[in-house]
């Protein structure tokens, strides 16, 4: 898949949510295949989600990196989902793979989730009108 099609993706998923009111995103198109985003998303109860990705997408879509942290609308971190390797320590299943639910300090063990995941999370949590 070429990485502008990967983009036009994300557009589409931010677009379609019920609960997204606004993004501000930026692609940065490094070759045929590959990009990262950068950005938020902004939702109709006040809290953002702050993401990131550095995609391959030659074959399958391959986050390399990324992060989605979700916080309130007072500002206060709900989860971060990153696969930076700096909790090897912890011995988690998933390495690096993991999760920040309530706070920085607590780390628990997850699957790398995509966009569309974190985002049912979010609407999850949401209470729409």
């Amino acid at each position: 898949m070429r990485i502008e099609t990967y983009f036009q993706q994300v557009r589409e998923t931010l677009e379609g949510s019920p609960i997204v009111s606004s993004y501000d995103v930026t692609y940065d198109k490094r070759s045929t295949h590959e990009g990262s985003i950068r950005g938020q998303a902004y939702f109709v109860d006040g809290s953002i989600l702050h993401l990131r990705e550095f995609v391959d997408a030659e074959v399958t879509v391959e986050r390399l990196a990324y992060a989605y942290q979700y916080m309130d609308s007072a500002k206060a971190l709900v989860f971060r989902y990153d696969n930076t390797g700096h909790h090897k320590k912890l011995n988690l299943p998933t390495y690096p793979h993991h999760k920040h639910a309530g706070s920085a300090d607590s780390v628990v063990a997850s699957a790398a989730p995509d966009l569309v995941t974190v985002l049912n999370e979010v609407e999850d949590r949401i209470k729409l009108p």
